[in-house]
């Protein structure tokens, strides 16, 4: 029984080129693309459009506070925890765990929600979301 070996292109010397399928030396190049568009407030193209409905998780953060885990254990019906914001501030709209906006708490047909005064500039949203 003959045997028949190929050779790992991985465990080739390193100087040693290497050859695609046909046997011929691979032609390397680099690609290029076209000049993104930095330019601020330019619109989405219609390949964007096809997001317009997706659905996002949008929440109103009214404060934050830090306490022991032993404390959070012992929380129950009464309890009241202390937030950071006092109630004149204004509250935080964050999609997707990312700060967008600021504003104040209003009712609408006996529902929250928020009447917003601030909309923040992207180097805003990702210094607060911490990126």
């Amino acid at each position: 029984m003959s045997e028949t070996t190929t050779e790992n292109p991985a465990s080739s010397p390193p100087d040693s080129p290497e050859t695609t399928a046909s046997g011929a030396e691979p032609q390397i190049s680099t690609p290029e693309f076209p000049p993104l568009s930095s330019e601020p407030g330019q619109k989405p193209g219609p390949e964007f459009s096809r997001f317009h409905d997706v659905q996002v998780s949008v929440a109103a953060e009214l404060g934050r506070t830090r306490i022991p885990i032993q404390k959070l254990m012992q929380i129950g019906p009464g309890a009241v925890v202390e937030l950071n914001r006092s109630i004149s501030s204004p509250v935080e709209l964050i999609a997707q765990g990312v700060p967008l906006a600021s504003g104040e708490v209003v009712v609408i047909n006996d529902c929250f929600a928020i009447r917003i005064l601030e909309v923040y500039s992207g180097s805003m949203s990702a210094m607060q979301s911490g990126g």
